[in-house]
């Protein structure tokens, strides 16, 4: 008779279940361990990884903690004010036996969705998952706490304040793609029948160098947890167990192995002197990860108020910064 499963037994089970995605039964062979017990092992233990390091995922709860994050982002991708990049993906799933067309997306796949906003330092800020992939993706953000805190000014984000003498009042932002709403505080390229102006193209240049980073944690995740690989076959709430469990192990490993987790070959990279392309990183286009549906909308007058100042920012000040 086998005896008790022990700590490490469970923890190095549950690590290469994230790590190669392969199933139970497949599993069994390397861990020694049956699939019925891994069944009930993986999901606990993913829990236990999220609840130890979560503290590696911290939301900023101050105005100089927002201001920190908007120094790194200026620092590194010369976006003054941005305080996080925003993106989200349908995460692949199969569905269970009696959820009908609950998890069906507009891709044909059954799906859950993984929202994050990330720092300059390819770091979660945020994660919200779980929302079924039936919903349209611009409700996607509009169900989260976080949207209802951002309308509400309860985030503790800092008043606009001036970035120099020739661009002041700027409001912080977050900058996301077309799959958003385009707010004050959330800034996306123009569309690619609206860039009639040089102006525009340098405005969706420098917001796609400062969205590199969330694409590329997406990426990440996807090439170092090969679970994302493939349709995940849990119960809904152990695939949330899991998807959480991986952020977090990826904040963690960000923190403390960033040399050998995401190696610069990874990871968005240009020439300093003349700003040549060395390499675009990983993405998650080789997943079952799916992007989120574009959505129309209008700019309001305040938006494109604030998008004509970045522009004219990034076409003289900003340009003599980059």
């Amino acid at each position: 008779m086998r005896s008790a499963i022990s700590p490490h037994e469970r923890l190095t089970g549950t690590l290469r279940f994230l790590a190669t995605g392969r199933s139970y039964e497949c599993l069994k062979f390397s861990t020694r361990i049956s699939p019925q017990a891994l069944g009930k092992i993986i999901p606990e233990t993913c829990d236990a990884l999220f609840q130890v390091l979560r503290m590696y995922m911290q939301f900023p709860n101050s105005e100089e903690k927002w201001k920190a994050i908007a120094t790194k982002f200026e620092e590194r991708w010369q976006f003054p004010h941005c305080i996080g990049a925003m993106d989200g993906k349908h995460i692949d799933i199969v569905p269970p036996s009696d959820s009908g067309s609950y998890y069906y997306n507009y891709k044909g796949k059954h799906s859950m969705v993984l929202l994050a906003i990330v720092d300059a330092e390819y770091r979660f800020l945020l994660v919200d998952f779980g929302t079924n992939g039936r919903i349209s993706d611009g409700g996607v953000l509009q169900n989260t706490t976080f949207y209802e805190k951002l309308k509400n000014d309860s985030l503790h984000i800092p008043p606009p304040d001036d970035v120099c003498d020739n661009f002041t009042d700027v409001p912080y932002a977050f900058v996301a793609d077309d799959a958003f709403p385009l707010r004050v505080d959330i800034l996306k390229p123009f569309r690619q029948g609206q860039l009639d102006s040089p102006e525009k193209e340098v405005f969706n240049y420098r917001i796609s160098r400062a969205r590199h980073i969330v694409e590329n944690v997406f990426g990440l995740l996807a090439a170092r947890f090969r679970i994302f690989q493939s349709s995940i076959n849990l119960d809904p709430q152990n695939i949330e167990k899991v998807v959480m469990a991986a952020c977090a192990l990826h904040n963690f490993l960000i923190e403390e192995q960033s040399s050998t987790y995401a190696p610069s070959n990874l990871l968005y990279e240009e020439n300093r002197i003349d700003g040549s392309v060395i390499s675009v990183g990983c993405d998650s286009s080789d997943s079952k990860m799916v992007p989120l549906n574009r959505r129309r909308g209008n700019i309001s007058n305040d938006a494109k108020e604030i998008m004509d100042k970045f522009m004219h920012y990034f076409m003289n000040d900003g340009d003599r910064h980059f």
